[in-house]
């Protein structure tokens, strides 16, 4: 079933340009394989960028080569300023958020936010007055002393993000954070994850699948595919103008054509190879003989209900398109026309610009 996610919003966020991260042409081999090839990526302090891409790209093992998890073959790892290459993860100004939570069971949430502090042997008074700030900034002061099994999930991601911004790290560092919520749980958390992020002005990194989740809460989204970065751009950037077929069709909903077939697609001069549309450009309508001249005839082979919209399957002369409808739908069978906006051309793999059309000659001024 295709999922549509709605286009991301332009946003803008309190960051500093000077860089909080600096990742150096790093690269990983593994077992023979290459998993991270030559990543550069460069972060400003207090902006969030997400890792987003397919099982198998390399977004783990570059966020564990971060956080000093495992030593990059080549490359650097700079943390505000520092270069941090050689460093275990105990001495680099960094701390991660695990998938798992990775919370001791027989411990309350208090003794578990407090433990990297008691390991470095911080005064008691210093240690109460961080870990209790830290449990007030995620909201779970009142739960300090009840284990992780009398917790909810929710609480218990909460609590491993104390642990981690207790210790007033450079870098946040946050490993699949959501993965084990259910989906409503996802979207509130997801907020308070990046309201917390934006309040401490916390340098962040985060590793995820989900693509909703990525465009709705980072500054930057960077897609890896086979251990390279494809693209790295805000949200609406990254959605309304994906670089390459890779993202185009790995970022929310895309038809491809294989050839110009449509009027739309025809119409442009840049010697394109395929076509990208997004279903919301798509616009279909009733059968009439007084459409316009740029529409073409197609049928209605599916509707699927996705609550406040509809999926349309068209066939328009064996190619299926999908298209999103609202109010009143067509029915299997019917037909009517469609016309494409925003379609997107591709070379080679790569985005080209489309040429405007050319006024055929002795037309009015």
């Amino acid at each position: 079933m295709t999922t549509t996610i709605a286009p991301p919003t332009a946003r803008t966020s309190g960051v500093d340009a000077a860089p909080g991260l600096e990742i150096r042409g790093i690269s990983k081999v593994l077992s023979g394989r290459t998993i991270v090839d030559s990543f550069d990526l460069t972060l400003a302090r207090g902006e969030l960028v997400a890792l987003l891409g397919p099982s198998g790209c390399g977004k783990t093992t570059t966020l564990r080569m971060i956080a000093g998890f495992l030593e990059p073959d080549t490359g650097a790892v700079v943390i505000d300023g520092q270069d941090v290459t050689a460093h275990g993860p105990e001495k680099r100004p960094s701390a991660m958020v695990f998938q798992n939570y990775a919370l001791w069971p027989h411990l309350t949430v208090y003794k578990n936010v407090a433990f990297p502090l008691a390991i470095k042997r911080l005064p008691k008074a210093e240690i109460r007055t961080r870990v209790m700030a830290a449990l007030e900034t995620v909201n779970l002061a009142h739960h300090a002393n009840s284990r992780p099994a009398h917790i909810s999930g929710g609480e218990q991601q909460r609590a491993a993000l104390a642990r981690a911004i207790v210790q007033e790290p450079e870098l946040l560092l946050l490993d699949e954070p959501l993965s084990n919520l259910d989906a409503k749980l996802r979207v509130r958390v997801r907020e308070e994850i990046r309201d917390i992020q934006q309040r401490l002005g916390i340098t962040t990194v985060m590793v995820t699948h989900d693509q909703e989740e990525a465009l709705a809460i980072s500054d930057r989204v960077a897609v890896m595919n086979g251990g390279r970065i494809e693209q790295v751009s805000a949200p609406a950037e990254l959605y309304a103008r994906p670089e390459t077929e890779f993202v185009a069709g790995f970022i929310g909903s895309m038809n491809f054509l294989d050839g110009p077939t449509l009027a739309a697609a025809r119409a442009a001069g840049s010697g394109a190879d395929r076509w990208a549309v997004r279903p919301e450009d798509v616009r279909w309508s009733p059968e009439n003989p007084t459409e316009p001249t740029d529409a073409t005839p197609c049928e209605v082979r599916r509707v699927l209900p996705h609550g406040h919209f509809a999926e349309l399957v068209l066939d328009v002369d064996g190619l299926e398109l999908r298209s999103v409808a609202t109010g009143a739908l067509p029915a299997p069978g019917d037909r009517g026309h469609v016309t494409l906006d925003n379609v997107r051309h591709y070379r080679d793999g790569r985005l080209v610009e489309a040429e405007a059309p050319t006024a055929p000659a002795g037309a009015a001024e």
